[in-house]
């Protein structure tokens, strides 16, 4: 009983190979008897001048006419297929390589080995030019296959956009970009030993004398894509991001980063490009963390007229209690001043003991008004500080956070902000110091 199985098994699998063998010669011979109608046809309807180059042009447009059929129904049967998964939540990667048309370079490859399969069929007849055909298709046949692979990497590329992956996408860049420039080069050495028919080895070998002179025009390329992998690993930066470039004096947001340059859109919807290597060597201030985390700095100095500072009396230190924002503190200021002047010698002498300034308590004024302004982030650093005499006066240097990081708003807290203690400082006896003054 097992022999019998086993020798239906042998019996059907003869039976089938059988009946795709007479497929294929079915399809020979009808494909032949289509040519020899054309063929016969031209021969007879035609002047004799004319015959073999009509001949000719009708089988061509007659196999590119086959060739094209063949793709059209591939493509319309797999893309119907792919279609079906087309959501990218459930099948990220039929998506992705469906966008990438992945699906018509499988079907362009499938029609052209068609082809190459129908080639002698309909040519037989013409064996010169059988031979030019037979290498155009092998041809066509290489450049579909690179343009397929690179669709590949288009494909990974989409990938990790639906994952919203943007490191990825930046290695990406630049390994697709590295790719498809030696993808040329590879794909053009072959074409030239397909048309000529020569060997690659030979194509090849030659090239070791102008290895130099390939790494120096490649030069870019290759910093391009060490740079892309450092970027991309590191996580420094990526597509959006809001960056500043103090060596070109650039503030912006990246539109594109590829292998060779990165794109840059100013404030003022310009475009800079510069190259994309630069990034190994020159300092990058990713601005990004303000806007994710919806704060940005304010670092700005008020410059002040050293000759304006001055010891506060009792009368004045009562008057400016008046301000809310100083009532605690110059009260309790007051009564440890007063307790602490009352035990030493000399005492109507204002230099002797402790004292309030007018700086000083402005100083405390505006870090208490800061605290209560509901545009700046509590969380963050505050601090109001003196910096370093300079000729043109002693700068007060307010550095603290504001709650939002959009652009205008900034400014118009920012501006809101120092608008108060500019005019604020009068009430203080202040003076502030501008360019023109000496």
């Amino acid at each position: 009983m097992l022999n019998v199985l086993i020798n239906l098994r042998k019996t059907n699998r003869i039976l089938i190979f059988a009946g795709m063998n007479k497929d294929l010669i079915d399809t020979k011979d009808l494909l032949q008897t289509v040519s020899d109608s054309i063929h016969f046809f031209v021969r007879d309807h035609s002047p004799d001048s004319w015959v073999l180059l009509l001949q000719i042009l009708l089988k061509f447009a007659f196999f590119v006419g086959i060739i094209y059929l063949v793709d059209f129904l591939f493509k319309l049967v797999i893309n119907t297929i792919f279609k079906l998964f087309f959501d990218k939540d459930k099948y990220p990667v039929l998506k992705s390589i469906y966008a990438a048309r992945i699906t018509n370079s499988f079907s362009h490859i499938i029609a052209l080995l068609f082809g190459s399969y129908a080639l002698f069929s309909i040519f037989y007849r013409h064996p010169k030019s059988f031979t030019f055909l037979e290498r155009m298709m092998g041809l066509f046949i290489v450049f579909v296959v690179a343009g397929m692979l690179y669709r590949g990497m288009s494909a990974f590329r989409n990938f990790f956009v639906i994952k919203k992956d943007y490191y990825k996408i930046i290695a990406l860049n630049a390994v697709s970009q590295t790719v498809k420039i030696f993808g040329i080069f590879v794909s053009s050495v072959v074409a030239i030993c397909v048309i000529f028919g020569i060997s690659g080895s030979a194509i090849v070998g030659s090239l070791g004398a102008i290895t130099a002179v390939l790494v120096l025009v490649f030069r870019d390329t290759i910093l391009g894509f060490v740079t892309g992998i450092h970027v991309a690993t590191s996580k420094n930066l990526k597509v959006g991001d809001w960056i500043g470039i103090p060596k070109y004096n650039l503030e912006g947001t990246i539109v594109d980063l590829n292998l060779l340059t990165t794109k840059i859109q100013n404030f003022d919807k310009t475009i800079s490009t510069i190259p994309t290597y630069d990034f190994l060597t020159t300092e990058i201030k990713n601005l990004q963390v303000m806007s994710e985390s919806n704060t940005r700095r304010i670092k700005r100095s008020i410059i002040f007229n050293i000759k304006s500072f001055k010891f506060l009396n009792l009368e004045e230190v009562d008057r400016l209690s008046k301000i809310n924002l100083l009532r605690d503190y110059l009260q309790e200021m007051k009564d440890e001043i007063i307790e602490e002047r009352s035990h030493i010698e000399n005492s109507e002498l204002v230099i002797n003991g402790r004292q309030l300034t007018n700086i000083g308590v402005f100083r405390e004024y505006t870090f208490n008004y800061l605290r209560n302004n509901k545009h700046i982030d509590q969380k963050g650093t505050l601090i109001v500080r003196q910096l370093e005499n300079t000729p043109h006066g002693m700068p007060l240097e307010i550095y603290c956070f504001t709650n939002d990081s959009a652009w205008v708003n900034y400014e118009g807290i920012m501006a809101d902000i120092f608008d108060h203690l500019l005019v604020a400082s009068k009430e203080f006896d202040l003076e502030i110091m501008q360019l023109n003054k000496i």
